[in-house]
């Protein structure tokens, strides 16, 4: 077996990863060889030497992300035995050769056991985020591997990890690019839903896959509404909300491109002539948007707040959108709000919601609570994986 670097925990430091949490903060950490590399595989021991597993040494606050919880070589074998997995969990999702639905998420990372990994497919193209420098060192093999496992279902694998990486200060040897393969066609279909997904240039992946659920329920209850759509991005919850027979849909971005792609996929689906959009500061807009005009409302936000550090400014945020919103929406509206901050736990933002909405002065019904989808697994040993929260209101 290759013998690997060994990386010594202090005693008592060991308890988190007996429990099979896949993060080791740098605290933990009593021992590390002198040459070790950022994005090296380590064994990972307690103060006795005892074997607690296979890692990723990352060399941050988070210092090693477990790889496995034995001894195991990080190999091509190794990579085929989680993809393969993964892969089987789709399928028994029946995510996998599904007509009306053709993009989902392949591997979600420690929610695969794979932490700091994201494969997402859209058609016959893979896209591959890697967000430690361990998986970015191994980018193409396991691009290698996974057309391996998927045995002809795709034929493109795109590396889009560089943003990912230079938001947690990680070193990016390369560009965004291509893998395996090149360009090919970038519309998928969603619960039949056409969608133009930009993965080279676009937010993420290209697409959130993770609202896949919301989307099909918000079309659901859309029949003969006036609808808005706020941080709309390329236009998800606003097709689906043509589809489900709204009345008419605004949606509102800050970002230009993101309204270029909205408008594409709304004229995709032929929904032109019930659509608007409009460029404009989500903020701004529902802070200048007269009362009763909309009959539902979507406030689906980036994370207002990334870490824990910002965690009181983020609330704020999610209370003052929210707060307009309740105290705008039409008699008997739906509200559909979001958090995908992983520093707001459920508890929490559902607080400030309930704060926003009592300084509405409305009655508020909670009719669903909302969470990622299956495709976004989320460890029972690593509950931060939980990072979406949603609420369906009735505001009464």
């Amino acid at each position: 077996m290759t013998k690997y670097p060994q990386v010594v925990l202090y005693k008592g430091k060991d308890l988190a990863v007996r429990r099979f949490h896949p993060w080791v903060f740098s605290g933990a950490v009593q021992k590390l060889p002198k040459s070790l590399a950022v994005g090296e595989v380590v064994l990972v021991t307690d103060h006795q030497g005892d074997v607690l597993g296979t890692a990723f040494f990352e060399g941050g606050n988070i210092a090693l992300k477990m790889l496995s919880f034995k001894e195991e070589v990080i190999d091509h074998d190794f990579w085929k035995r989680k993809l393969q997995s993964a892969l089987l969990l789709r399928k028994n999702l029946h995510l996998t050769d599904n007509p009306s639905t053709m993009a989902w998420r392949l591997l979600h990372s420690e929610g695969d056991g794979m932490p700091g990994l994201v494969i997402d497919i859209y058609g016959s193209t893979a896209v591959l985020q890697a967000q430690s420098a361990g998986m970015y060192l191994h980018r193409q093999l396991i691009a290698n591997v996974l057309m391996e496992v998927l045995n002809g279902s795709i034929q493109a694998v795109f590396d889009k990890s560089a943003e990912a990486l230079e938001r947690m200060d990680k070193e990016v040897t390369e560009s965004n690019s291509y893998l395996i393969g090149q360009s090919l066609e970038s519309k998928v279909l969603e619960n039949e839903a056409s969608f133009i997904v930009d993965w080279e240039k676009g937010q993420k992946t290209g697409f959130f896959l993770d609202q896949r659920d919301a989307r099909l329920l918000l079309g659901k209850l859309s029949h003969g509404l006036m609808v808005l759509n706020t941080f709309s991005y390329s236009g998800g919850f606003s097709v689906f909300a043509l589809k489900g027979g709204a009345k008419k849909v605004v949606s509102v971005d800050s970002s230009k491109r993101a309204i270029e792609l909205c408008d594409q996929n709304i004229a995709a689906n032929g929904f032109t002539k019930q659509h608007e959009s409009v460029c404009m500061d989500a903020k701004k807009y529902m802070e200048q948007l007269q009362g009763n005009e909309f009959d539902l409302i979507v406030l689906d936000p980036p994370a207002f707040a990334k870490n824990h550090h910002n965690r009181h400014k983020g609330l704020q945020g999610y209370k003052f959108i929210n707060f307009e919103a309740i105290r705008k929406i039409a008699h008997n509206g739906l509200l559909f709000t979001f958090s995908c901050s992983q520093a707001i736990d459920r508890q929490a933002f559902q607080s400030i919601v309930m704060a926003a909405a009592i300084e509405a002065g409305r009655e508020v019904q909670v009719l669903y609570h909302l969470s990622q989808p299956a495709d976004h697994p989320v460890s029972l040993f690593h509950p931060e994986g939980a990072y979406l929260k949603g609420l369906v209101l009735r505001v009464k």
